[in-house]
């Protein structure tokens, strides 16, 4: 028989919750602390133009290429192991990060970090489908999108702060305190599962890792050597050949990576299309309007950060109104509303001009970009949980995850390689360059569009409420 985690005793609620969300929190904004580093650490290590951007991609190949496998690995090895082994990881390799005398020897450990993120992130997600039901459930997934949408704001601007008062070395340092916090949290408090009986998918696992990690290593390659370089086309075909192949072996296996069953809910899919398409505009308006602020309104890093705070404020704000809002309204017309949000936010960024100031251009879009997100991620993560049976939930949570991850490599380099197409061969003056800043966010205006049509039409009744998990479906602690 399979196994859950038992269900959180009411009095360590907040704990779990604590230790599941700073989790979140410090995976999430290591994917955007170390942007605002990356000047000062090319100028310590003796990084190439080029070899800087592996100080991402190799962070963002190994936790994108793992997060199936990760989630998975928590429904049959223990939610809490696998958790625990996630954040040990991820400060270990912080803490090498920080230590790193060389390029080679950050790379590595910004890889290692992927690792812990991808077995973490997906695990935490499935420790709240597992751990809490009802309106504790629908709490603690509220908690769990604002730091999720607002993570990467705080990113930015605690990067600016660390890395003008101190050193880019702390951008990575940060997370040790944080790690060794969250550790101490889920070993004292998140009880511990028992394993799922079943055999684990190897040749799944092997399969969807490699596909996920060549598709994604194509995405990040294409905005640096255009949709027609050979290796980012040859790596997009393998990864799509190698995760057909995936689809076919996971039809026949008896117990699969990923279960196909999860594709058979009409609201799940949506789901995952729905963060598939959040996923691209966040990266995207994040990547073009901090150009747009140190390019054209010459911010420094500092003030650029900074200049995201209507974000971060209105995801924290609108997310703790979700559920009120979501019991008085429905479910439906509360995700129409973000996604409604998000479009008009991004229809106002196409408009800008290399006149326009931060008051007029910025902080309206900012401030709606941040209502729109924090309404429609809990929902969202709500929705994809909806109903999950509590043995695979951590593989529901792997795909919640790769969607966003997937969504926001493609979009991106989508938006970068309109940007490019559009600056090609101009002279690269303010008012060009904001010309293709100006249409890279009006095909943007597509994602925004396409997510409000498919919160409209894609989206049946509301999520039934999960029941809570009860204490005898978990074996002997691991």
């Amino acid at each position: 028989m399979s196994t859950s985690d038992s269900a959180t005793p009411r009095d360590h609620s907040g704990p779990v919750l604590t230790a599941i969300a700073v989790s979140q929190l410090m995976v999430v904004l290591d994917s955007s602390v170390v942007n605002i580093a990356l000047p000062a650490i090319r100028a310590d290590l003796g990084f190439s133009p080029t070899g800087l951007s592996w100080v991402l991609n190799a962070y963002t190949l190994t936790f994108g290429g793992l997060l199936l496998l990760g989630g998975r690995a928590g429904d049959i090895l223990g939610r809490r192991r696998m958790f625990l082994a996630g954040i040990h990881i991820f400060t270990l390799s912080s803490l090498l990060a920080g230590l790193a005398p060389n390029a080679s020897v950050l790379v590595t450990a910004r890889a290692l970090q992927g690792i812990g993120g991808a077995i973490a992130s997906p695990t935490a997600l499935a420790l709240i489908a597992t751990n809490f039901a009802g309106p504790a459930r629908a709490r603690a997934i509220g908690v769990y999108g604002s730091v999720s949408g607002a993570g990467g704001v705080v990113g930015m601007i605690l990067g600016g702060v660390l890395t003008q008062w101190t050193s880019w070395r702390w951008t990575m340092f940060v997370n040790v305190p944080i790690g060794v916090f969250v550790a101490i949290l889920a070993t004292r408090f998140i009880k511990p599962s028992g394993r799922a009986t079943g055999q684990f998918d190897v040749a799944g696992a092997l399969l969807s890792t490699a596909g996920v990690t060549a598709l994604t290593y194509g995405l990040i390659r294409t905005p640096g050597h255009g949709w027609g370089d050979p290796q980012a086309l040859a790596a997009l075909a393998v990864g799509v050949v190698l995760l057909v192949g995936f689809v076919l072996i996971e039809a026949r296996h008896s117990d699969p990576l990923m279960p196909l069953r999860l594709f058979t809910h009409r609201n799940r899919v949506s789901a995952n299309l729905l963060l598939l398409l959040l996923g691209g505009t966040i990266f995207g308006t994040f990547f073009f309007v901090t150009q747009f602020l140190q390019n054209i309104l010459r911010m420094d890093a500092f003030a650029a950060g900074f200049a995201f705070v209507p974000w971060g404020v209105g995801i924290f704000a609108f997310s703790q109104l979700v559920k009120p809002l979501s019991d008085r309204f429905g479910v439906k017309p509360v995700l129409i509303a973000g996604a409604l949000s998000t479009a008009i936010a991004t229809i106002w960024l196409s408009r800008i001009t290399d006149h326009s100031g931060y008051w007029t251009a910025v902080f309206g879009p900012m401030a709606l970009f941040g209502i729109g997100i924090g309404l429609q991620f809990a929902l969202i993560t709500r929705i994809a949980l909806s109903d999950v049976p509590p043995q695979i939930a951590g593989a529901t949570s792997g795909v919640l995850n790769v969607s966003q991850r997937l969504g926001a490599s493609f979009g991106l380099a989508v938006l970068v390689a309109v940007f490019g197409s559009v600056v090609a061969g101009s002279g690269h003056n303010p008012a060009d360059i904001t010309h293709g800043y100006r249409v890279a966010f009006f095909v943007g205006i597509g994602y925004t569009v396409a997510a409000l049509l498919l919160a409209v039409f894609g989206l049946t009744t509301a999520p039934k409420p999960a029941p809570r998990p009860a204490p005898d479906l978990a074996e002997s602690p691991a």
